[in-house]
Protein backbone atom coordinates (compact mmCIF):
# COMPACT_ATOMS: atom_id res chain seq x y z
CA UNK A 1 0.00 0.00 0.00
CA UNK A 2 3.02 2.26 0.82
CA UNK A 3 4.29 1.66 -2.39
CA UNK A 4 0.94 2.53 -4.43
CA UNK A 5 0.75 5.66 -2.50
CA UNK A 6 4.46 6.89 -3.59
CA UNK A 7 3.97 5.80 -6.75
CA UNK A 8 0.44 7.91 -6.91
CA UNK A 9 2.50 10.87 -5.31
CA UNK A 10 5.15 10.09 -8.60
CA UNK A 11 2.50 11.53 -10.85
CA UNK A 12 2.14 14.84 -9.86
CA UNK A 13 5.78 16.45 -9.33
CA UNK A 14 6.34 19.53 -7.61
CA UNK A 15 8.60 21.81 -9.29
CA UNK A 16 10.31 25.03 -7.43
CA UNK A 17 9.14 28.23 -9.41
CA UNK A 18 12.21 29.42 -11.89
CA UNK A 19 13.15 32.73 -13.18
CA UNK A 20 11.03 33.76 -16.21
CA UNK A 21 12.49 34.00 -19.56
CA UNK A 22 13.78 38.06 -19.92
CA UNK A 23 12.40 39.97 -22.70
CA UNK A 24 14.88 42.86 -22.39
CA UNK A 25 17.50 39.93 -22.15
CA UNK A 26 16.13 38.68 -25.95
CA UNK A 27 16.16 41.87 -27.29
CA UNK A 28 19.57 42.94 -26.39
CA UNK A 29 20.50 39.21 -27.64
CA UNK A 30 18.73 40.00 -30.78
CA UNK A 31 19.87 43.71 -31.18
CA UNK A 32 23.58 42.54 -30.79
CA UNK A 33 23.20 39.45 -33.89
CA UNK A 34 21.60 41.94 -35.90
CA UNK A 35 24.69 44.41 -35.37
CA UNK A 36 26.55 41.77 -37.34
CA UNK A 37 24.80 43.33 -40.61
CA UNK A 38 24.70 40.00 -42.45
CA UNK A 39 25.22 36.16 -40.64
CA UNK A 40 25.41 34.76 -44.32
CA UNK A 41 27.00 31.11 -44.08
CA UNK A 42 29.64 32.24 -46.53
CA UNK A 43 29.97 35.64 -45.32
CA UNK A 44 33.06 36.91 -44.06
CA UNK A 45 34.81 35.08 -41.19
CA UNK A 46 37.75 37.14 -40.81
CA UNK A 47 36.10 40.33 -40.20
CA UNK A 48 35.68 41.72 -36.45
CA UNK A 49 32.78 43.37 -36.77
CA UNK A 50 30.52 42.01 -39.47
CA UNK A 51 29.79 38.57 -40.86
CA UNK A 52 28.79 35.31 -39.26
CA UNK A 53 32.25 34.36 -38.29
CA UNK A 54 32.05 37.66 -35.84
CA UNK A 55 28.69 36.27 -35.05
CA UNK A 56 29.83 32.86 -33.86
CA UNK A 57 32.24 34.45 -31.44
CA UNK A 58 30.45 36.65 -30.33
CA UNK A 59 27.77 33.98 -29.19
CA UNK A 60 30.09 31.92 -27.85
CA UNK A 61 31.39 35.03 -25.88
CA UNK A 62 28.00 34.86 -24.42
CA UNK A 63 28.07 31.10 -23.52
CA UNK A 64 31.44 31.57 -21.69
CA UNK A 65 29.97 34.55 -19.85
CA UNK A 66 27.14 32.07 -18.34
CA UNK A 67 29.45 29.27 -17.89
CA UNK A 68 31.60 31.64 -15.51
CA UNK A 69 28.18 32.48 -13.90
CA UNK A 70 27.79 29.11 -12.74
CA UNK A 71 31.01 27.96 -11.82
CA UNK A 72 32.33 26.36 -15.27
CA UNK A 73 28.84 24.42 -15.82
CA UNK A 74 28.81 25.05 -19.42
CA UNK A 75 31.81 23.52 -21.79
CA UNK A 76 31.83 26.23 -25.01
CA UNK A 77 32.86 24.25 -28.84
CA UNK A 78 32.95 25.17 -31.85
CA UNK A 79 32.36 21.98 -34.45
CA UNK A 80 32.95 22.26 -37.83
CA UNK A 81 33.19 21.01 -41.10
CA UNK A 82 33.00 21.44 -44.78
CA UNK A 83 30.23 21.37 -47.10
CA UNK A 84 29.24 21.30 -50.54
CA UNK A 85 25.78 22.26 -52.38
CA UNK A 86 23.83 23.90 -55.11
CA UNK A 87 23.91 26.86 -52.63
CA UNK A 88 27.82 26.50 -51.38
CA UNK A 89 29.05 25.10 -55.17
CA UNK A 90 32.76 25.73 -54.08
CA UNK A 91 32.38 24.47 -50.61
CA UNK A 92 32.23 26.13 -47.18
CA UNK A 93 32.99 25.37 -43.25
CA UNK A 94 30.27 25.36 -41.18
CA UNK A 95 30.53 25.73 -37.85
CA UNK A 96 28.22 25.43 -35.22
CA UNK A 97 29.13 27.09 -31.50
CA UNK A 98 27.76 24.80 -28.81
CA UNK A 99 27.55 24.95 -24.93
CA UNK A 100 27.05 21.59 -23.03
CA UNK A 101 25.81 21.12 -19.22
CA UNK A 102 27.14 18.04 -18.67
CA UNK A 103 24.63 15.89 -16.87
CA UNK A 104 25.38 14.71 -12.79
CA UNK A 105 23.38 11.37 -13.30
CA UNK A 106 23.46 10.21 -16.60
CA UNK A 107 25.65 12.72 -18.67
CA UNK A 108 25.11 10.44 -22.11
CA UNK A 109 21.30 11.27 -22.26
CA UNK A 110 21.09 14.06 -24.17
CA UNK A 111 18.60 17.40 -24.44
CA UNK A 112 19.38 19.73 -27.42
CA UNK A 113 18.17 23.06 -27.91
CA UNK A 114 18.85 24.51 -30.83
CA UNK A 115 18.26 27.63 -33.25
CA UNK A 116 20.51 28.34 -36.40
CA UNK A 117 22.29 31.56 -36.37
CA UNK A 118 22.74 32.25 -40.14
CA UNK A 119 20.44 34.46 -42.21
CA UNK A 120 19.71 35.46 -45.79
CA UNK A 121 18.17 37.45 -47.86
CA UNK A 122 16.29 37.14 -51.66
CA UNK A 123 19.22 35.67 -53.28
CA UNK A 124 20.12 33.34 -51.21
CA UNK A 125 24.29 33.76 -52.51
CA UNK A 126 23.67 36.91 -51.86
CA UNK A 127 26.77 36.88 -48.75
CA UNK A 128 27.50 41.30 -48.86
CA UNK A 129 23.82 42.43 -48.41
CA UNK A 130 22.54 43.02 -44.70
CA UNK A 131 20.30 40.49 -43.98
CA UNK A 132 19.42 41.08 -39.97
CA UNK A 133 17.50 37.89 -39.56
CA UNK A 134 15.86 39.40 -36.72
CA UNK A 135 13.46 36.49 -36.64
CA UNK A 136 14.80 34.40 -38.79
CA UNK A 137 16.73 33.18 -36.76
CA UNK A 138 18.10 35.26 -34.54
CA UNK A 139 14.83 35.01 -32.43
CA UNK A 140 15.37 30.96 -31.95
CA UNK A 141 19.40 31.95 -31.14
CA UNK A 142 18.43 34.03 -28.52
CA UNK A 143 16.13 31.62 -27.27
CA UNK A 144 18.72 29.40 -26.65
CA UNK A 145 20.68 31.41 -25.18
CA UNK A 146 18.50 32.69 -22.88
CA UNK A 147 17.69 29.12 -21.87
CA UNK A 148 21.62 28.57 -21.46
CA UNK A 149 21.64 31.81 -18.97
CA UNK A 150 18.86 30.23 -16.75
CA UNK A 151 18.95 26.95 -16.83
CA UNK A 152 22.26 26.73 -16.52
CA UNK A 153 22.00 27.86 -12.82
CA UNK A 154 20.18 24.53 -12.43
CA UNK A 155 21.38 20.92 -12.31
CA UNK A 156 20.03 18.02 -14.36
CA UNK A 157 20.51 14.15 -14.80
CA UNK A 158 20.95 14.33 -18.10
CA UNK A 159 22.70 16.93 -20.22
CA UNK A 160 21.17 19.55 -21.81
CA UNK A 161 22.92 21.54 -25.14
CA UNK A 162 22.53 24.73 -25.78
CA UNK A 163 23.31 24.58 -29.80
CA UNK A 164 23.79 27.46 -32.35
CA UNK A 165 23.88 25.63 -35.82
CA UNK A 166 25.27 27.85 -39.42
CA UNK A 167 24.35 26.63 -42.54
CA UNK A 168 20.81 26.21 -42.04
CA UNK A 169 19.93 28.57 -45.19
CA UNK A 170 22.30 26.65 -47.65
CA UNK A 171 21.07 23.05 -46.45
CA UNK A 172 20.64 22.15 -43.39
CA UNK A 173 24.08 22.01 -42.82
CA UNK A 174 24.57 22.99 -39.00
CA UNK A 175 21.53 20.29 -38.20
CA UNK A 176 23.67 17.46 -39.86
CA UNK A 177 26.55 18.84 -37.86
CA UNK A 178 25.56 18.50 -34.46
CA UNK A 179 23.51 14.55 -35.54
CA UNK A 180 26.85 13.44 -36.98
CA UNK A 181 28.55 14.45 -33.55
CA UNK A 182 26.12 13.56 -31.59
CA UNK A 183 26.37 10.29 -33.05
CA UNK A 184 29.96 10.05 -32.94
CA UNK A 185 30.34 11.18 -29.51
CA UNK A 186 27.87 8.19 -28.59
CA UNK A 187 25.17 10.95 -27.09
CA UNK A 188 21.72 9.22 -26.29
CA UNK A 189 20.09 11.80 -27.63
CA UNK A 190 16.43 11.98 -26.15
CA UNK A 191 14.89 15.12 -27.96
CA UNK A 192 15.82 17.62 -30.13
CA UNK A 193 13.99 20.92 -29.68
CA UNK A 194 14.69 23.01 -32.76
CA UNK A 195 13.40 26.71 -32.50
CA UNK A 196 12.98 28.58 -36.08
CA UNK A 197 11.05 31.46 -36.61
CA UNK A 198 9.80 31.77 -32.96
CA UNK A 199 9.07 35.88 -32.34
CA UNK A 200 6.77 37.18 -34.35
CA UNK A 201 3.11 37.57 -33.99
CA UNK A 202 1.39 39.32 -36.39
CA UNK A 203 0.15 37.37 -40.20
CA UNK A 204 0.81 38.08 -43.32
CA UNK A 205 -3.34 38.25 -43.27
CA UNK A 206 -3.19 41.13 -40.47
CA UNK A 207 -4.33 38.38 -37.64
CA UNK A 208 -2.32 38.55 -34.21
CA UNK A 209 -1.45 35.62 -32.37
CA UNK A 210 0.52 35.98 -29.33
CA UNK A 211 -1.11 32.84 -27.35
CA UNK A 212 -0.47 29.98 -29.24
CA UNK A 213 2.74 28.23 -30.97
CA UNK A 214 3.19 25.14 -33.60
CA UNK A 215 4.94 22.21 -32.86
CA UNK A 216 6.22 20.23 -35.67
CA UNK A 217 6.20 16.20 -35.50
CA UNK A 218 6.77 13.52 -37.41
CA UNK A 219 4.19 10.47 -37.69
CA UNK A 220 5.82 8.07 -39.76
CA UNK A 221 9.62 8.05 -38.66
CA UNK A 222 12.24 8.69 -41.48
CA UNK A 223 14.17 5.80 -40.22
CA UNK A 224 12.02 2.85 -39.34
CA UNK A 225 9.92 0.51 -40.69
CA UNK A 226 6.74 1.86 -42.18
CA UNK A 227 4.89 -1.05 -42.42
CA UNK A 228 5.27 -2.36 -39.44
CA UNK A 229 4.34 1.43 -37.78
CA UNK A 230 1.25 0.69 -39.86
CA UNK A 231 0.25 -2.27 -38.69
CA UNK A 232 0.45 -1.68 -34.90
CA UNK A 233 -0.80 1.09 -35.56
CA UNK A 234 1.95 3.72 -34.32
CA UNK A 235 1.35 7.06 -36.68
CA UNK A 236 0.91 9.23 -34.02
CA UNK A 237 3.01 8.18 -31.35
CA UNK A 238 6.40 8.00 -33.16
CA UNK A 239 9.35 9.45 -30.41
CA UNK A 240 8.92 12.93 -32.33
CA UNK A 241 5.03 12.89 -32.12
CA UNK A 242 5.14 11.58 -28.32
CA UNK A 243 7.91 14.88 -27.86
CA UNK A 244 5.02 16.96 -29.57
CA UNK A 245 2.23 15.85 -26.99
CA UNK A 246 4.97 16.51 -24.33
CA UNK A 247 5.27 20.16 -25.65
CA UNK A 248 1.53 20.40 -25.77
CA UNK A 249 0.81 19.36 -22.24
CA UNK A 250 3.33 20.70 -20.67
CA UNK A 251 2.16 23.80 -21.98
CA UNK A 252 -1.37 23.07 -20.79
CA UNK A 253 -0.23 21.86 -17.15
CA UNK A 254 1.47 25.70 -16.50
CA UNK A 255 -0.49 28.63 -17.36
CA UNK A 256 2.21 30.84 -15.96
CA UNK A 257 3.69 29.93 -19.47
CA UNK A 258 0.87 31.71 -21.57
CA UNK A 259 1.02 29.84 -24.20
CA UNK A 260 -1.41 26.87 -26.52
CA UNK A 261 0.99 24.74 -28.20
CA UNK A 262 -0.65 23.20 -31.55
CA UNK A 263 0.63 19.88 -31.98
CA UNK A 264 0.90 20.00 -35.98
CA UNK A 265 0.98 16.66 -37.34
CA UNK A 266 3.68 16.82 -39.96
CA UNK A 267 7.63 17.11 -40.38
CA UNK A 268 7.42 20.55 -40.97
CA UNK A 269 5.39 23.53 -42.60
CA UNK A 270 3.89 22.26 -46.34
CA UNK A 271 7.49 21.84 -48.56
CA UNK A 272 9.48 23.53 -46.06
CA UNK A 273 12.29 22.10 -43.97
CA UNK A 274 14.51 22.88 -40.84
CA UNK A 275 17.55 21.58 -38.42
CA UNK A 276 15.33 19.11 -37.00
CA UNK A 277 15.56 16.85 -40.64
CA UNK A 278 18.78 15.60 -39.84
CA UNK A 279 18.07 14.24 -36.57
CA UNK A 280 14.68 12.93 -37.98
CA UNK A 281 16.60 11.37 -41.11
CA UNK A 282 19.44 10.08 -37.96
CA UNK A 283 16.29 8.48 -36.29
CA UNK A 284 16.73 10.91 -33.13
CA UNK A 285 13.25 12.25 -31.33
CA UNK A 286 13.25 16.11 -32.75
CA UNK A 287 10.36 18.54 -33.32
CA UNK A 288 10.01 22.39 -34.98
CA UNK A 289 8.60 25.26 -32.89
CA UNK A 290 7.55 28.04 -34.92
CA UNK A 291 4.87 31.07 -34.88
CA UNK A 292 1.66 30.46 -34.96
CA UNK A 293 1.22 32.59 -37.70
CA UNK A 294 3.93 33.59 -40.00
CA UNK A 295 4.39 37.14 -41.92
CA UNK A 296 6.56 36.38 -45.10
CA UNK A 297 7.40 39.83 -45.95
CA UNK A 298 9.48 39.20 -43.43
CA UNK A 299 11.85 36.37 -44.56
CA UNK A 300 14.11 36.02 -47.40
CA UNK A 301 13.29 39.52 -47.77
CA UNK A 302 15.83 42.29 -48.50
CA UNK A 303 15.27 45.26 -46.70
CA UNK A 304 12.80 47.64 -49.15
CA UNK A 305 9.88 49.33 -49.31
CA UNK A 306 7.59 48.52 -52.52
CA UNK A 307 4.43 50.55 -53.46
CA UNK A 308 3.99 51.27 -49.43
CA UNK A 309 4.57 48.25 -48.84
CA UNK A 310 7.49 46.95 -46.48
CA UNK A 311 9.59 44.14 -46.55
CA UNK A 312 12.70 43.17 -44.49
CA UNK A 313 13.73 40.48 -41.60
CA UNK A 314 14.33 43.58 -39.14
CA UNK A 315 14.03 43.18 -35.27
CA UNK A 316 10.84 45.97 -35.33
CA UNK A 317 8.71 43.14 -36.08
CA UNK A 318 9.82 40.84 -32.89
CA UNK A 319 7.81 40.63 -29.86
CA UNK A 320 9.62 39.95 -27.10
CA UNK A 321 7.15 39.24 -24.20
CA UNK A 322 6.04 36.72 -27.14
CA UNK A 323 9.44 35.29 -27.23
CA UNK A 324 10.07 35.01 -23.83
CA UNK A 325 6.34 32.81 -23.84
CA UNK A 326 8.28 30.26 -26.41
CA UNK A 327 11.57 29.98 -24.19
CA UNK A 328 9.89 29.53 -20.98
CA UNK A 329 8.10 26.47 -23.03
CA UNK A 330 11.45 25.25 -24.54
CA UNK A 331 12.73 25.47 -21.22
CA UNK A 332 9.92 23.48 -19.52
CA UNK A 333 10.46 20.38 -21.43
CA UNK A 334 14.15 20.58 -21.58
CA UNK A 335 13.89 20.61 -17.30
CA UNK A 336 11.42 18.14 -17.50
CA UNK A 337 13.31 15.65 -19.93
CA UNK A 338 16.67 16.27 -18.65
CA UNK A 339 15.21 15.17 -15.20
CA UNK A 340 13.58 12.14 -16.06
CA UNK A 341 15.17 8.93 -16.68
CA UNK A 342 15.63 6.83 -19.86
CA UNK A 343 12.44 5.62 -21.75
CA UNK A 344 12.05 1.87 -22.37
CA UNK A 345 13.78 1.25 -25.53
CA UNK A 346 10.70 -0.71 -26.08
CA UNK A 347 7.48 -2.22 -25.34
CA UNK A 348 4.67 -4.99 -26.83
CA UNK A 349 1.47 -6.00 -26.34
CA UNK A 350 -0.41 -9.32 -26.31
CA UNK A 351 -3.86 -10.04 -25.66
CA UNK A 352 -5.39 -10.91 -29.21
CA UNK A 353 -8.89 -12.56 -29.04
CA UNK A 354 -8.90 -11.21 -25.48
CA UNK A 355 -10.26 -8.72 -23.49
CA UNK A 356 -7.40 -8.28 -21.50
CA UNK A 357 -4.10 -6.83 -22.68
CA UNK A 358 -0.75 -7.63 -20.81
CA UNK A 359 1.93 -4.68 -21.52
CA UNK A 360 5.57 -5.38 -21.35
CA UNK A 361 9.30 -4.17 -21.39
CA UNK A 362 12.46 -4.31 -20.42
CA UNK A 363 13.81 -3.01 -17.52
CA UNK A 364 15.24 0.39 -17.11
CA UNK A 365 18.61 1.17 -14.80
CA UNK A 366 17.48 3.66 -12.31
CA UNK A 367 13.99 3.99 -12.25
CA UNK A 368 11.61 4.75 -9.30
CA UNK A 369 8.95 3.02 -11.01
CA UNK A 370 7.06 3.49 -14.81
CA UNK A 371 3.82 4.63 -15.84
CA UNK A 372 1.82 2.25 -18.38
CA UNK A 373 -0.44 4.92 -20.13
CA UNK A 374 -3.41 4.27 -22.69
CA UNK A 375 -6.23 5.31 -24.44
CA UNK A 376 -9.37 3.96 -26.46
CA UNK A 377 -8.00 3.56 -30.03
CA UNK A 378 -10.15 6.48 -31.75
CA UNK A 379 -7.85 9.48 -29.65
CA UNK A 380 -5.39 10.59 -29.63
CA UNK A 381 -4.31 11.63 -26.34
CA UNK A 382 -3.72 9.72 -23.25
CA UNK A 383 -6.45 9.41 -21.08
CA UNK A 384 -5.94 6.40 -18.75
CA UNK A 385 -2.75 5.52 -16.25
CA UNK A 386 -1.11 3.24 -13.59
CA UNK A 387 2.13 3.37 -11.82
CA UNK A 388 4.21 0.38 -10.84
CA UNK A 389 7.52 -0.15 -9.24
CA UNK A 390 10.94 -0.05 -10.36
CA UNK A 391 10.99 -3.87 -9.96
CA UNK A 392 8.00 -4.71 -12.53
CA UNK A 393 8.19 -5.03 -16.00
CA UNK A 394 4.97 -6.79 -17.25
CA UNK A 395 0.99 -5.29 -16.47
CA UNK A 396 -1.82 -7.19 -17.05
CA UNK A 397 -4.66 -4.84 -17.67
CA UNK A 398 -8.08 -6.94 -17.32
CA UNK A 399 -11.12 -6.16 -19.12
CA UNK A 400 -8.74 -3.69 -21.40
CA UNK A 401 -9.38 -4.83 -25.22
CA UNK A 402 -6.03 -5.07 -27.19
CA UNK A 403 -7.88 -3.89 -30.28
CA UNK A 404 -10.01 -0.90 -29.10
CA UNK A 405 -6.87 0.49 -26.89
CA UNK A 406 -3.38 1.87 -27.64
CA UNK A 407 -0.61 1.35 -24.94
CA UNK A 408 2.69 3.18 -24.10
CA UNK A 409 5.37 2.82 -20.72
CA UNK A 410 7.41 5.59 -19.73
CA UNK A 411 9.58 5.91 -17.11
CA UNK A 412 9.78 7.73 -13.79
CA UNK A 413 11.96 9.82 -11.43
CA UNK A 414 12.11 10.04 -8.00
CA UNK A 415 10.73 13.12 -8.42
CA UNK A 416 7.94 12.07 -10.50
CA UNK A 417 9.73 13.35 -13.64
CA UNK A 418 8.68 11.19 -16.75
CA UNK A 419 10.56 10.15 -19.67
CA UNK A 420 8.70 10.16 -22.97
CA UNK A 421 6.33 7.64 -23.51
CA UNK A 422 7.37 4.34 -25.78
CA UNK A 423 4.40 3.05 -27.74
CA UNK A 424 3.73 -0.51 -26.93
CA UNK A 425 3.27 -2.93 -30.27
CA UNK A 426 3.91 -6.25 -31.43
CA UNK A 427 6.32 -7.49 -33.95
CA UNK A 428 5.27 -8.41 -37.22
CA UNK A 429 4.64 -11.87 -37.97
CA UNK A 430 6.40 -13.67 -40.53
CA UNK A 431 4.63 -14.04 -43.57
CA UNK A 432 3.61 -17.61 -45.56
CA UNK A 433 6.77 -18.74 -46.79
CA UNK A 434 8.61 -15.80 -45.72
CA UNK A 435 12.51 -16.94 -43.81
CA UNK A 436 11.62 -14.20 -41.00
CA UNK A 437 12.29 -15.56 -37.75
Amino acid sequence: MKKAILLAALSFPLVAAAPAPDPAQLRATITGLVGFGTRHTLSTTTDPKRGIGAARRWAAGRFEGFSKACGKCLTVETIGDTFTGPRAPNGVRVEDVIAIQKGTGDPDRVIIIQGHIDSRVNDVMDVTTDAPGANDDASGSALVMESARLLSREKFAGTIVYALLSGEEQGLWGGKLLADTAKARGWKVAAVLNNDIVGNTHGIGGEHVDDKVRVFSEGIRFLGDPKLQRQIGEEDDSPSRALAKVAVATAAADPAIGLEALAIRRPDRFQRGGDQTPFLEAGIPAVRFTEATENYDRQHQTIRTENGRRYGDTIDYVDFPYLAKVTALNMAVARRLAAAPAAPTSAAISGAVSDDTKVTWPAVPGVAGYRIRWRRADGLAWTDSRDVGADVTSVDLVRTNIDDHFFAVSSLAAGGEESLPTFAGAPLRPTPGSTAK
